[in-house]
């Protein structure tokens, strides 16, 4: 997690630190749907959560993929009657601490310290969405999937001598909505680079052996971690 994120979340897990702000929940819990009025932000203290939208058609897009440490806060700050813009929906067994959206826009307001720290992250989040766009527009559906896979390394990756395991189980179904693209183009463009050495798979879990090949089909810009992220 970078910095600013690492302090935006620890200055309110200590303020907001209360036995009664925690919940837990079980995996394919629906936190909150899009357009829902706005009750509560979260910070994440166990497990990973999917931030996205179902379109009209019924098919589902993840925007975002968010775990532990990190923080839930989807909405328009400071406004009355503020909207989720995204719904969530856990990816595992969860831990979370609540925290009202009224108490968490106070303590920012009146805290210098938190107001910085917010400032920067929210700075960096949009700088993230804007290159996540970017890849999608530019790069068409494989592509994207290597995109998206580059990301999963930044986020999730654990380098062994096989290469870099992403510790974090998705279904061929989860990428296609990372990249709003089919179940089938994605088995397809798993299975060549399968074949040809790039990756492997095994109980949805993915090993990328030549991170460098899918940095060059997509003419990677080897931005920070902390930006090259799929939070």
């Amino acid at each position: 997690m970078n910095h600013s994120a690492s302090l935006l979340y620890n200055l309110l897990r200590t303020f907001f630190k209360r036995q009664d702000h925690l919940q837990k929940v079980k995996e394919g819990t629906v936190l909150f749907q899009e357009k829902e009025i706005v009750e509560n932000i979260y910070l994440i203290l166990k497990g990973s959560v999917a931030l996205g939208r179902v379109h009209m058609k019924g098919k589902e897009f993840i925007m975002k993929i968010i775990s532990n440490e990190d923080i839930i806060l989807e909405y328009q700050l400071f406004k009355n009657n503020a909207y989720y813009h995204f719904s969530a929906k856990t990816l595992e067994d969860c831990e979370f601490l609540c925290i009202k959206k009224k108490d968490f826009e106070e303590f920012v307001s009146h805290d210098p310290e938190a107001m910085n720290a917010l400032s920067t992250w929210l700075s960096l989040s949009y700088l993230k969405a804007q290159m996540k766009c970017q890849d999608l527009l530019m790069n068409g559906k494989k592509g994207g999937l290597y995109s998206i896979l580059i990301r999963l390394c930044h986020s999730y990756g654990i380098m062994t001598e096989e290469g870099i395991i992403i510790d974090l189980p998705l279904t061929h179904q989860d990428l296609a909505n990372l990249t709003y693209g089919t179940r089938e183009v994605i088995q397809r463009s798993l299975r060549e680079l399968r074949d040809q050495g790039i990756v492997s798979y095994d109980q949805q879990r993915i090993t990328i052996r030549r991170l460098s090949y899918l940095k060059e089909e997509v003419d990677c810009q080897n931005c920070a971690s902390e930006v090259c992220g799929l939070n």
